[in-house]
């Protein structure tokens, strides 16, 4: 099933406050069988834009589209909807059969069919062994299945999932986000996924939808996405550790930070930001960025580098990246210091350090003087002012 959001925005009203515009002309077109994140932080929008799918929320303006019927004013109980809340909300009081059952019982399915049905949908999501305990003999992994089973019986149209793996521990939420991948995948229902957690959403969504203050900054493939960033707000947003930020300018066609030269832009000159990811820089004997070690972070075959503090050390200029290359390399005997600021402006959190991520291999150690080459596709230029990708 297709949906289809049109110029969809909602305001909120009260006497005491001004308004607010939670999602403000949304447009969004989200395939039949997908599974769609929307992604975003704390107040982006995101839930009140599942609850208007669902129609929980009467939406202030715009149209809500299930393939070519307008639901906008349909109720929620005739949408065809499955909704999954963080909290689950399953009734304590019945057994994992019961709490499957109870949407075919408003549904007035036959009780006999209704078994078979649950017993169906608890096997796809693995507690079909669970049908006799109730909620509280269930981990929080087994709670969530149950109320996904719950969403899925009565066969909806629609999955909605609004940050349903909120409440479990890191290794729970990687078990069950698997497991929500494979469920979706097996039945084929579109599927609207509510997350804060940009891992949670980039590792099993088709596409990502990233929202700020209601507004829509990218859609895309999570790959897509994080490597090409339309604008300085889903480059910081996106990324663990975050993305490395630099003040600099474009210069008769050339991109700099202080004086030395990092690569090409075609754009006009301007003050920009340049953004480069931790795992953007190489290792090399000889090469324009030079820092001290201050922290290393050990996990696996990586390493993450930090330099606690705002300012990098830098000695000579970068000569023209080759073209087909992914690393510069700097050939210049000559070195002067130079200073390089981090990037200011509106974040996400105060970024202090500087990190970057390479090979466990080259045992770096704290104190260690260690010099980067940058990989071009790893960096990204935003305009100072504005924000966007020049």
């Amino acid at each position: 099933m297709e949906i289809t959001l049109q110029n969809l925005t909602k305001v909120f009203q009260s006497k005491k406050e001004d308004e607010v515009v939670a999602v403000d002309n949304l447009d969004i077109v989200i395939p039949s069988g997908k599974l769609y994140g929307l992604l975003g932080p704390s107040g982006c929008g995101k839930s009140t834009t599942l609850f208007m799918i669902s129609g929980l929320l009467k939406p202030t303006e715009g149209k809500i589209y299930f393939g070519e019927e307008d639901v906008t004013p349909v109720p929620p109980e005739d949408r065809g909807i499955g909704l999954v809340f963080q909290n689950y909300a399953l009734y304590p009081h019945m057994t994992v059969k019961q709490n499957i059952m109870f949407p075919l019982e408003n549904l007035k399915i036959d009780k006999k069919e209704g078994l078979k049905k649950a017993q169906e949908i608890a096997d796809l999501v693995g507690i079909g062994h669970l049908m006799d305990r109730k909620p509280a003999q269930l981990s929080g992994g087994q709670q969530q299945r149950c109320a996904i089973a719950r969403a899925l019986v009565k066969e909806p149209r629609v999955l909605l999932l609004d940050e349903p793996l909120s409440n479990l521990d890191a290794r729970l939420r990687l078990q069950t986000r698997e497991e929500i991948r494979r469920i979706q995948r097996e039945t084929g229902i579109t599927t609207v996924f509510v997350t804060h957690d940009q891992e949670e959403a980039m590792s099993i969504s088709d596409e990502i939808v990233v929202l700020d203050e209601g507004v829509t900054q990218q859609v895309g493939q999570p790959q897509d996405v994080y490597d090409k960033p339309n604008n300085l707000f889903v480059a910081k947003f996106l990324g663990t550790p975050p993305i490395n930020l630099f003040d600099g300018r474009i210069e008769n066609g050339k991109i700099m930070i202080g004086d030395a030269y990092i690569g090409k832009s075609e754009a006009e000159d301007q003050e920009v930001t340049v953004g480069i990811r931790p795992e953007g820089f190489k290792i090399v004997e000889r090469s324009s960025f030079q820092v001290e070690v201050e922290f290393v972070e050990t996990i696996g075959r990586d390493t993450t580098l930090i330099i606690n503090h705002p300012n990098v050390e830098v000695q000579g200029s970068f000569e023209d990246p080759e073209e087909e290359g992914d690393v510069t390399t700097v050939e210049d005997t000559e070195f002067e210091a130079l200073n390089l600021e981090m990037g200011s402006g509106k974040s996400i959190q105060d970024q202090k350090t500087f990190r970057a991520i390479v090979d466990a291999d080259y045992g770096v150690q704290p104190g260690d003087t260690v010099k980067f080459s940058v990989k071009p596709h790893k960096m990204h230029v935003f305009n100072k002012e504005t924000g966007e990708l020049v």
